[in-house]
């Protein structure tokens, strides 16, 4: 499928998607003969990935290390033991740093949920003082 239909399945926009194949993130699988970029389900697929890993700050060199990393895993022929553990060894760098990440996150919605119950009981009429009233 062309750019165009890309964007729209994804939600990216064109800029975005050229940017991310001139940084070498998602490549199109082909060029049409006219040069027009080409991508499969596989590439719409990465780019949902890289799409859903820009706002939990990752940095573009990261995301590239990390799709290599899958890439590198599925890929793997597991003939090469040393190899392999090597590829897992990375594979578990970036499950602890998103596991780490998930706590964090956690920690803030756990502020926020209690915030957001203070505020709620402020604002209960119970507890407000209507002005120009005593009690």
């Amino acid at each position: 499928m062309q750019i165009g239909e890309v964007a729209s399945r994804v939600g990216l926009s064109l800029r975005t998607i050229r940017h991310y194949d001139e940084v070498g993130l998602v490549a199109p699988s082909e060029r049409s003969a006219g040069g027009f970029r080409l991508y499969t389900e596989s590439d719409v697929e990465r780019l949902a990935l890289v799409k859903m890993l820009k706002p939990l700050d990752f940095t573009l060199e990261q995301m590239r290390e990390l799709l290599a990393t899958m890439d590198a895993v599925r890929n793997d022929p597991r003939d090469d033991e040393e190899a392999t553990a090597q590829l897992l060894g990375r594979l578990a760098m970036f499950r602890a740093a998103a596991d780490s990440r998930v706590e964090a996150l956690r920690a803030q919605v756990q502020g926020l949920e209690t915030l957001s119950r203070e505020l709620k009981a402020l604002a209960a009429p119970s507890k407000r003082r209507t002005p120009g009233r005593s009690r």
